[in-house]
């Protein structure tokens, strides 16, 4: 079966930059990140090691390391977050996901990286819950992106993360492990 390579990237299409954002969007936002490793525990759980190391499309990362890039992107976001809240305007440290796949700490079992995401999404959603309407006006500079962003901008775009890895673990589910 062919699967068009756009979708099999984005299957909840690509993150666009809202131009005006409510606090009702924040919440949902946060509501999104709070429940996703519930979301992930369940839809990984039932699966054999065998599909855990299936990539979710051809060339793209398995399951396994879906996991742990998840556990690393969001362990990144809460450290950006706390600079953000501490700092003025600090330049984060971008880093190269891709070599991070390949390092060893990415064979370790799926279960380790959903204890970590469970973990880090702990104490990322308490400071969520407890910031102000300011504190999500507070910014960071990524270098790699070239531009300040808001932590409004970040806790919608981490969000969509979440939800767009989880996508692509259903995805593969849905279509029966088939490539």
């Amino acid at each position: 079966m062919i699967h068009d390579l756009e979708t099999l990237k984005y299957p909840i299409g690509k993150f666009t930059i809202p131009h005006l954002v409510e606090q009702d969007g924040v919440m949902t936002a946060i509501v999104s990140i709070a429940a996703l490793p519930k979301a992930l525990f369940e839809v990984v759980s039932p699966l054999t090691p065998a599909q855990l190391e299936r990539p979710y499309r051809l060339g793209g990362w398995t399951v396994r390391q879906l996991l742990h890039h998840c556990a690393d992107s969001h362990g990144q976001a809460l450290f950006r977050f706390k600079h953000a809240l501490t700092e003025e305007n600090p330049s984060i440290k971008a880093y190269d996901e891709g070599a991070w796949a390949q390092l060893p700490d990415y064979q370790l079992p799926a279960a380790d990286a959903l204890e970590t995401i469970r973990l880090v999404h702990a104490r990322w959603v308490h400071l969520l819950y407890s910031m102000s309407p300011a504190d999500f006006n507070r910014t960071y500079y990524h270098p790699e992106k070239q531009r300040t962003q808001t932590l409004t901008e970040v806790t919608l775009m981490y969000a969509w993360h979440g939800n767009h890895h989880l996508a692509h673990i259903s995805g593969l589910i849905d279509r029966k492990f088939d490539l």
